[in-house]
């Protein structure tokens, strides 16, 4: 089915329905055995016939079997979804985490003696690893401004070989200008690393906009349920057989039946980052209204810090934001949370219940404030929301209770 010559010119969520369901994985319809995803192929050993065969079969060609860590049609069909879904991508690596994500394409492309550039409102186990694993593989993390070019530019040095994006920040969500921050990298023969895990590909497509490498935690949106872990890393001829090589030479492989379960999350996902994003939008127009609230952290929100950008770039959203309250105190802020009976507490997004965790990123930033520009100091305490599949009315209802026990405890 995904072969089909019209799927470039289908809608995103027909594509997300068809992507990845070659016959030759899932049956001809109409014939015996013939299934809508493929089945679940749980084999380490894939065997040949004879010898001559064995000898024939190429060794290390995409969607041939070889051996169980090479993969199946479980895992080949999953590659190539999300490869059709991500413009301009030659393939696509599965890795068993999105953070496996971000570390196999790192390793990929820097060697010892490399600097590393990190955008400042990165993830915060990707800044684990600048400081950690790349800096034990003798790889200098920098980092620099998230909204600001000429900070990039300004920590390029001849030893720069990669930058690390993420917009929107998953705590700040500050949206940066990616197409200037990818030219301005190539420019220098600096390649582009974007985690793109708050859009994916329905909502940003990196590798057209000039990034070399699209990671992303595939827990997060893809598997929406929160019951599999998985990232995966596209890429255009070059550095998908890079990724590739690399990933096989680390033995990286996802399990057939985690797989299947990214599949199945994958045909609804426009549907639920739809319903996300409009509740999400809700959700921030009535927390900015709240006098509670100093500052709602929404790039989707005209007025919010990045709006100009995301409306620009991207063609959807989704259910994650952040606010800052007004004053008070860490204590106030827990009973806030605390309060909240529809919002779990935990850490993730995506999936489809609602979750609130606290924002602190003080402590992490490097190259960047945070209170952000314009914001009071005392301003500080911020919670992030992932906006859930629950009715909008009874998350705001569930908010409204969380911020008259946040007024109580400040009192």
């Amino acid at each position: 089915m995904s072969s089909s010559d019209d799927f470039e010119n289908y809608g995103a969520a027909t594509r997300g329905v068809l992507a990845g369901r070659r016959e030759e994985w899932t049956g001809t319809p109409g014939h015996p055995g013939a299934v809508v995803n493929p089945a679940v192929w749980r084999a380490s050993t894939h065997l040949y016939p004879d010898m001559s065969a064995l000898r024939a079969h190429p060794a290390n060609e995409d969607g041939r079997f070889y051996y169980g860590r090479r993969g199946s049609p479980t895992q080949w069909g999953l590659s190539e979804a999300l490869t059709q879904l991500e413009g301009n991508s030659a393939g696509t690596v599965l890795y068993p985490s999105g953070v496996a994500a971000i570390a196999g394409a790192l390793l990929t492309v820097l060697r010892p003696g490399d600097v590393l550039l990190m955008t400042d409102n990165a993830y915060e186990p990707s800044r684990i690893m600048g400081r950690g694993l790349l800096k034990d593989f003798g790889i200098e993390t920098r980092w620099f401004d998230p909204t600001d070019l000429a900070s990039f530019e300004a920590a390029c040095c001849e030893r720069t070989r990669c930058v690390l994006l993420e917009s929107p920040g998953s705590l700040t969500m500050e949206v940066q200008d990616v197409p200037a921050i990818a030219a301005a990298a190539k420019a220098r023969g600096i390649v582009s690393v974007l985690d793109n895990t708050w859009a994916s590909p329905l909502g940003f497509q990196g590798l057209r906009h000039g990034v070399d490498i699209v990671v992303m935690s595939l827990t997060k949106h893809v598997s929406g349920h929160s019951d599999c872990m998985m990232g995966s890393a596209s890429a255009g001829p070059e550095w998908y057989r890079k990724l590739r090589l690399r990933s096989q030479g680390m033995g990286t492989v996802v399990s057939p039946d985690d797989a299947a379960l990214m599949l199945r999350g994958l045909r609804t996902m426009k549907h639920r980052l739809e319903a996300e994003t409009a509740s999400a939008l809700a959700i921030a127009q009535w927390l900015e209204r709240r006098p509670e609230v100093a500052r709602v952290l929404c790039p989707m929100l005209p007025g919010s810090p990045g709006h100009e950008l995301w409306r620009r770039d991207f063609t959807g959203g989704c259910g994650l934001f952040s606010f800052v309250l007004k004053g008070g105190t860490s204590a106030a802020r827990d009973a806030l949370i605390d309060a909240l009976k529809l919002f779990g507490i935990g850490y993730s997004w995506g999936g489809f219940e609602s979750l609130a965790t606290p924002v602190d990123p003080a402590s992490i930033r490097t190259a960047s404030q945070w209170p952000l520009k314009g914001m009071d100091a005392e301003d500080r305490f911020g919670v992030r929301l992932s906006i859930g599949l629950e009715d909008s009315t009874d998350l705001i209802a569930d908010l409204e209770r969380g911020l008259a026990a946040w007024a109580g405890a400040s009192a």
